[in-house]
């Protein structure tokens, strides 16, 4: 499957990006993620072999990464970084109405967890 971008109200939702027009490595080390370039291909191999889904949670004037949220299997999860609760919360509905309709899953609460 190709990553799909969602809106979730004030905040857009994109697949993860490491290329010479927009890097999330920086915002993914804010996150502590460890190996950041690495999470990106692994995130993108996911999406190829729908095993797991990740979204960047961007701030829509800038496109900059503020918190992430994922789906795999029944799992859903998503990390902020401080002062950004409301976007990680606004991004839960979007996605969970994405794993029914699109995944045909049912997913559980929100784990607060690198997806």
């Amino acid at each position: 499957m190709e990553p799909v971008e969602v809106n979730a109200g004030a905040w857009y939702l994109r697949a993860l990006r490491d290329d010479d027009r927009l890097s999330d490595v920086p915002a993914l080390s804010l996150l502590s993620v460890d190996e950041p370039a690495d999470y990106i291909a692994a995130s993108d191999a996911d999406w190829a072999s729908e095993s797991r889904f990740v979204w960047a949670i961007c701030v829509p004037t800038t496109g900059e990464a503020i918190a992430l949220i994922g789906v795999a299997g029944t799992v859903l999860s998503g990390v902020c970084r401080d002062g950004f609760d409301e976007a990680l919360d606004a991004a839960v509905g979007p996605i969970t109405r994405f794993a029914a309709g699109a995944l045909d899953q049912s997913v559980g609460p929100l784990t607060t967890a690198v997806p």
